[in-house]
């Protein structure tokens, strides 16, 4: 049958897919609407298995925070070339993504992949039929959903690095100016856990062989290697371990201090740091 220009527009509008391929897909459905649609969510598929080993290093994070501020939700959608993080239809996706975390209040990443959106499909789906639109993969990178007595958000200029940080002891203080200030030491200086106690023994027992090897290459004796190496995994919990750390703006102070010299059993309870492609 022949299909005219008003049968494509109307897919398009339907679809949000090209008017090529809203063509194509009338002709091979013999003008069948529903079936054009199938046919489109199909090459979504094909076009989403042929790039599945791609890697994604532009997209968008997006945080929500409570109106109580007791609790954060971050969502990193990520796709292949800046772009497509700049189309529409991408960052529509991902704030229909996040606002369906906030509503649901999803606990993790595969419950959010299964969640439905407004018209019943789920997110899994929706991101296969856009990466058929936009030609690239897409891929939920990160979701985190943070609570605590207080959660500070920090996201980056570029868009695509976001932390959240979760404070305890709060007792009535303000801690939105410092919340920022400590959210923005973790996206610098990008510190692998909150303190000594959370690194763990593979990553220790490296660092201290590292530590000797080291010392070795100096020309230490043996019998020092293992002071000298205790010593350099002193200073690596200390440049990467959050309370440890110097804080940037005042080195005379870490973390930890600067959290007790604000409020009295102020601390950070956990943190999380998300960037896209790095």
């Amino acid at each position: 049958m022949a299909i005219t220009a008003q049968d494509v527009n109307k897919l398009r509008q339907m679809t949000g897919a090209g008017m090529m391929d809203c063509k194509k897909a009338l002709q091979e459905a013999d003008g069948d609407f529903d079936k054009a649609v199938d046919i489109l969510r199909k090459q979504g598929q094909k076009v989403a298995a042929k790039r599945a080993d791609n890697a994604v290093s532009e997209g968008t994070v997006l945080i929500n925070i409570s109106a109580d501020g007791s609790n954060g939700k971050l969502v990193a959608l990520a796709c292949e070339t800046e772009p497509v993080s700049n189309v529409e239809d991408f960052k529509n996706l991902a704030q229909s993504i996040l606002d369906k975390a906030v509503a649901d209040n999803i606990a993790d990443k595969d419950a959010l992949l299964a969640a439905t959106l407004a018209d019943g499909r789920p997110v899994s789906e929706h991101m296969v039929e856009l990466t058929g639109k936009l030609g690239e993969k897409l891929e939920i990178s990160a979701y985190e959903n943070v609570s605590a007595e207080q959660v500070v958000p920090y996201i980056h200029s570029n868009g695509k690095l976001g932390v959240l940080v979760a404070f305890t002891g709060v007792n009535g203080a303000d801690v939105a100016d410092l919340g920022k200030d400590v959210a923005m030491q973790i996206a610098a200086m990008k510190p692998v856990a909150l303190d000594k106690d959370g690194i763990d023994a593979a990553t220790i027992e490296r660092e201290i062989e590292v530590g000797k090897e080291q010392a070795r290459a100096e020309g230490k004796p043996e019998a020092m290697l293992e002071k000298i190496a205790q010593g350099k995994l002193q200073k690596f919990y200390k440049d990467s371990t959050l309370l440890n750390q110097e804080f940037v703006k005042d080195s005379s102070l870490t973390i930890r201090q600067l959290l007790e010299k604000t409020a009295k059993g102020l601390t950070v309870s956990t943190f999380k740091r998300v960037s896209i492609g790095g």
